[in-house]
């Protein structure tokens, strides 16, 4: 083996047993390959991916520094690489063959690939108009006073329920995608916990569900209230009421995703103790070495 170079692996196991410990050391960063790699192994390859999935580590003197999957036909997605890195991995996956539909990594990361897979490749790369930050609760603090309700845990007797939201969810940020009883099952709505705000007289109005434990670490995803129901103080109590029972759940880290235009959420979980820990960037391919996805 050489002293710095990266081993590709498509058993998730195999991936898991040289980087997991690596992953749970930084999981606010490491959040999606820990999201994915989990939620593969509970659903199996052929739930999830189109083709065979790949998995990297990058090693120097038998320690992990860096990580790529890609689960077909999803983007790449990287945990944090300097520009030296992100272009070795350009070349290693360009040199085997790789079709890559798009790249999925804080900002600098994804740019720095980006530019090393256009030089290895001759796409054409293009930053998503969609740019995320990623928080990390700190201290949470729910807000005062909270609006007139309570929140409601969804079971299975709400599957209609929870398949409503999601579908609305998906439809307000443009997500491509069939939400219904039958198509459930394989979306990755479905291995989510949720949690609806309702008013006294039990209409819901806001709702936030949260991914399983992986590890340490739960996901706050997804948050939404309907248009004409925002500006009275749903989400604020939605997500923090979901923040609190990731944390009741054990969670030692618990990360949400925002949108970066958009001013009033920012304001509000920061409001509820997330701190920013990465801006988060997604450039798409086009030209030989893209593929639909």
């Amino acid at each position: 083996m050489r002293a710095d170079t990266w081993h590709l692996t498509e058993d998730v196991d195999e991936f898991l047993t040289r980087a997991g410990d690596f992953l749970r050391s930084r999981p606010g960063p490491h959040v999606m390959p820990l999201t994915w790699a989990a939620r593969l192994r509970a659903r199996g390859v052929a739930a999830l991916c189109t083709e065979p999935p790949v998995f990297g580590v990058l090693e120097r003197a038998g320690e992990v520094h860096a990580v790529f999957f890609r689960l077909p036909p999803r983007a790449l997605g990287l945990t944090p690489l300097t520009p030296e890195q992100a272009d070795s991995l350009a070349a290693r996956l360009a040199a085997a063959g790789h079709a890559l539909p798009a790249v999925s990594a804080d900002h600098g990361t994804a740019a720095a690939f980006a530019e090393a897979w256009q030089r290895h490749t001759g796409t054409t790369p293009e930053l998503r108009d969609v740019r995320l930050c990623l928080y990390g609760l700190g201290t949470l603090t729910p807000p005062e006073p909270l609006p007139a309700g309570r929140g409601r845990v969804l079971g299975e007797q709400d599957l209609q329920q929870a398949v409503f939201w999601c579908g609305e969810f998906a439809r307000a940020v443009g997500e491509d995608v069939s939400i219904d009883a039958d198509t459930w099952a394989g979306t990755r709505y479905a291995d989510k916990r949720y949690t609806l705000w309702e008013t006294p007289d039990g209409t819901p109005v806001s709702i936030a569900g949260m991914n399983p434990l992986f590890g340490g670490q739960i996901q706050v995803d997804i948050v939404y209230t309907p248009a004409h129901l925002r500006g009275h103080g749903y989400a604020g109590a939605v997500v923090a009421e979901v923040s609190r029972a990731a944390l009741a759940a054990g969670a030692r880290d618990v990360v949400l995703f925002a949108d970066r235009s958009n001013p009033t959420s920012n304001a509000l979980y920061q409001r509820l103790g997330y701190r920013l820990l990465a801006d988060w960037a997604v450039y798409e391919f086009e030209g030989p070495a893209a593929s639909s996805g």
